[in-house]
């Protein structure tokens, strides 16, 4: 039997993945033929420095995850406590230079008593760590603090609930908070409703005095009857500054309510994060400079409070009583 010739097989068929040069004339043995596709993609990647970056906008990208160094064990619990520290090397430190601050402050504490304080990612619970740093929050703001006043309002079920009326007096205020079985959480909270509250709370007291809204907000939702930027708008023409610590996540409307109002945000990471971010507000906030579009006419050099200091009126004057004893003065009376 004749042996049987290699081009008689099949060997070109579409199934296989085998390309063989079959040429027999015997040029170009033992390569493979180049397809034309190869060609193209080789063609492709010539004459393209690597360090050239492929788009523009990679040029000012900040890299921040670079400058996040891991220990040996792979953890990043190293960098996230030299970035705590260097975050209290810094309040401790303070301002170089001069600060005009705010001495007479009213602060509206707003805490958050949805279902989501439940949540055990704090121990004992979001809840039960919040009153308790709440606590030590009050004693400590009392203590820098002493002409101002605290009032707490809660936020559960989409309502705000008075919890505490503003008081200058720390045993008050620890008093309202101080009552665990009546602080349940339940539902959802309402960030409009609780800031509507604490600003209509603020609203008689005098230009002079700062007027401040500190929100403990645990939720990624906010059930609200409204729209909230009208509120933002309203806290913003009365100069009520809110600031926001935020136990879940960053939101865009907790954001631009503390940027716009000239308050702060943070996101707490941890147990001590989160006082952390509650202490920061303790020291009396940095007065705004006032544009000349807002100094009054009348005292263009500063904007100065009027203090009660007595003064003796004249010998002429009309006699007058004593407010606590009734009684008719026997030398010039002292008017303040």
């Amino acid at each position: 039997m004749p042996p049987k010739r290699i081009t008689d097989t099949n060997i070109d068929s579409d199934d296989s993945d085998i390309s063989l040069d079959l040429d027999t004339s015997g040029k170009g043995k033992g390569k493979a033929k180049a397809k034309p596709g190869d060609k193209q993609r080789a063609d492709k990647g010539k004459g393209k420095p690597k360090d050239v970056q492929a788009y523009t906008w990679e040029a000012s990208f900040a890299r921040s995850w670079e400058t996040v160094q891991e220990d040996e064990a792979g953890s990043l619990q190293v960098s996230v406590e030299d970035l705590m520290a260097r975050g209290r090397r810094r309040r401790l430190l303070g301002p170089s230079s001069a600060i005009r601050r705010t001495i007479i402050r009213h602060l509206v504490l707003v805490l958050d008593l949805s279902a989501s304080m439940m949540d055990r990612d704090m121990r004992p619970t979001r809840f039960d760590l919040m009153l308790q740093y709440a606590r030590e929050f009050v004693s400590e703001w009392f203590d820098q603090n002493p002409l101002g006043q605290i009032g707490v309002v809660g936020m559960r079920g989409g309502l705000g609930e008075r919890i505490g009326e503003m008081s200058g007096n720390p045993h008050d205020v620890l008093r309202s908070i101080s009552e665990r079985h009546k602080l349940e959480p339940a539902g959802d909270p309402s960030l409009q409703n609780a800031i509507d509250m604490a600003r209509s709370s603020m609203n008689h007291l005098p230009t002079h005095s700062s007027r401040e809204i500190l929100i403990v907000f645990g939720s990624l939702t906010t059930c609200d009857p409204g729209n909230i930027h009208d509120t933002l708008d309203t806290c913003i023409k009365n100069k009520i500054r809110i600031s926001i610590v935020a136990l879940a996540a960053e939101m865009k409307i907790c954001r631009e309510l503390c940027d716009k109002t000239g308050g702060q945000f943070g996101v707490v990471m941890n147990e001590g994060h989160f006082k952390d971010l509650l202490f920061e507000l303790v020291p009396p906030p940095a007065q705004k400079a006032l544009g000349r579009s807002s100094i009054p006419a009348g005292n263009p050099s500063a904007d100065l409070m009027l203090i009660g200091f007595p003064t003796r009126l004249p010998d002429t004057s009309p006699a007058s009583l004593c407010l606590t004893t009734s009684r008719p003065f026997l030398s010039p009376p002292v008017s303040s």
